[in-house]
């Protein structure tokens, strides 16, 4: 059954290209042996560049499930998460990851995180981006209302 749920995003990958709408990627989440949500990368159509495939099938599968986290469901994706999908991954708490394409051949077609690794491991004031913390104290009240407020839902 894997290789059905791989195929599918590899359809998906193929299928996008042609189409003009994106990148060569896509996306499906599976939950109990049945996809629940499809993603593509529509970076360009869309003018975000967050919309990568796995993104949108995480999006697309919270709203379906109803929930922030999925737990018990497994991503198929065409090629190995970069840095800020593999993050969502993390955040949406997916059980399994199965990828086709790897990191190398990504990059070997122009789509290339590899500087991405490298910026996290530098230290802030190394970093191609500036960064400057500003208003720490102003900040923290908003923390210290999340920690005292009695309802919240944690993630």
């Amino acid at each position: 059954m894997q290789n059905a749920f791989m195929a599918r995003a590899i359809q998906l990958s193929v299928e996008n290209v042609n189409s003009g709408r994106g990148g060569p990627f896509a996306a499906v989440i599976v939950q109990n042996g049945k996809i629940v949500a499809e993603g593509v990368n529509s970076v360009t159509s869309s003018n975000d560049p967050t919309a990568h495939a796995e993104v949108m099938a995480i999006r697309q599968a919270c709203q379906h499930l109803g929930t922030f986290m999925l737990k018990g469901c497994e991503i198929y994706t065409s090629c190995e998460p970069c840095p800020m999908c593999l993050g969502a991954i993390y955040w949406a708490h997916l059980g399994r990851i199965y990828f086709a394409n790897v990191a190398a051949d990504a990059s070997k077609i122009g789509f290339d995180d590899s500087f991405i690794y490298r910026e996290f491991a530098k230290s802030i004031g190394e970093r191609s981006i500036p960064m400057m913390q500003i208003m720490r104290g102003e900040a923290l009240a908003a923390f210290k209302a999340w920690e005292e407020k009695p309802n919240k839902v944690p993630y």
